[in-house]
């Protein structure tokens, strides 16, 4: 395989798209969707996390299913996804519908995430990290756009507070922007031959039964996926309720509260390929390691501050923290695993990631409700740092 730049543009533009299309649904937007529509802290919590608990369920087999039918093939499934849902939340009116369609939703990402890496790591060669980064930066540039683009319509487009027609303006944007990663796949798919070979029924699940076994035995790529799994529960709970805190509590607008979120994607954006290509050259524990570090200090710091200019710093410090953890970890369990397992190891790391992605804003919104900002985001704080010796006792060489 090859690193070659022109390798890798269809899928970064395909990516770029479906995350935007998928983060303009989610985050300042769905909780305060979800608000609108009369649910309380916990009912947040649990609306912003089903989606990921979908993922819980179906990353794995699909990154291992790609290993067997061919990654484009499977990648066409999670972009029609994509392409579909975001039209449906025009339909709703009530809490529980929500919850429905956020469920279904979440395929997008559970079957696109893990075989985009895949694709990925077969053609990274020797510098996963580095390349592995840069593909996860371009799309998550879409989460970038995504989050500020959620809070304009609601706030600069809205006349006072959002409307349900505001909120359809959010999701119709976001609609469009799937139907284009779709048109783009389209194309992409016509001009690649699929990853992987057809085989008869009983070899292909013989093969798919294999990889997950293998895979999955392995304590060094369950406990490196288990690190971003608790980066992400973090990560969870401020995209569930930092657009809550900022505007009900902080007293912040919803534009503002939006580019708390857009400042800390920016900043991992920008550090990831750096971080990646320096985990490729002197290791990636460390990295790791400092990275969950910094993501425990900030987000603990977090509901201290009520000023607008204060809470841009712990975003900035997150943001980073969350470079250096993610930049190496996809890598991590890459470099442990053999190549025609990859699919089913980014599908391991996915599934652990998304646990972790689904139990923050659910875990976040049960001790909110119970104790309030401060005490529950220092609960959440010290899961992480309880994390890092175990992460450094049983992944040392690497």
């Amino acid at each position: 395989m090859t690193d070659s730049k022109p390798n890798f543009m269809p899928i970064y533009l395909v990516g770029f798209l479906a995350r935007f299309s998928y983060a303009l649904a989610r985050s300042p937007v769905l909780p305060l969707f979800a608000l609108y529509l009369g649910a309380g802290p916990e009912a947040i919590g649990f609306v912003t996390g089903i989606s990921t608990v979908t993922g819980i369920f179906f990353k794995m087999p699909s990154g291992a299913l790609s290993d067997v039918i061919g990654r484009r093939r499977t990648l066409f499934a999670g972009l029609i996804v994509f392409a579909v849902m975001p039209f449906t939340y025009l339909f709703v009116k009530d809490y529980n519908l929500l919850v429905i369609i956020r469920f279904i939703h979440g395929l997008a990402t559970a079957i696109y995430g893990p075989v985009a890496m895949a694709v990925v790591a077969d053609e990274a060669g020797s510098k996963k990290g580095e390349v592995l980064s840069w593909f996860s930066s371009v799309t998550i540039i879409g989460n970038l756009l995504g989050a500020p683009v959620g809070g304009f319509i609601l706030h600069t487009l809205a006349q006072g507070d959002p409307t349900f027609v505001d909120f359809q303006r959010a999701y119709i944007l976001s609609g469009i922007a799937g139907v284009m990663s779709l048109l783009f796949g389209i194309k992409m798919l016509k001009d690649d031959k699929p990853v992987g070979q057809k085989a008869g029924l009983k070899a292909a699940y013989k093969k798919f039964a294999s990889g997950i076994r293998e895979v999955v035995s392995d304590k060094r790529v369950v406990i490196t996926s288990a690190m971003e799994g608790i980066q992400n529960m973090s990560m969870g709970a401020l995209e569930a309720f930092l657009p809550i805190y900022a505007v009900k509590v902080a007293l912040l607008n919803e534009l503002q509260a939006g580019l708390l979120w857009g400042v800390q994607v920016l900043v991992t954006i920008l550090s990831k390929p750096v971080m990646g290509k320096t985990s490729d050259k002197y290791g990636r524990t460390p990295i790791i390691a400092a990275g969950l570090l910094l993501c425990a200090v900030s987000f603990a710091m977090f509901p201290l501050f009520k000023s607008f200019y204060l809470l841009i710093c712990c975003a900035l410090v997150f943001g980073f923290g969350e470079a250096l953890v993610t930049s190496s970890s996809a890598a991590l369990v890459a470099d442990i695993c053999k190549e025609k397992h990859f699919g089913a190891a980014m599908g391991t790391f996915g599934t652990i990631f998304d646990i972790g992605h689904a139990s923050g804003p659910i875990l976040a919104g049960v001790l909110i409700a119970r104790l309030g900002y401060l005490h529950s985001f220092w609960i959440m704080a010290s899961l992480i740092i309880v994390a890092i010796p175990v992460f450094l006792l049983n992944v040392r060489k690497l």
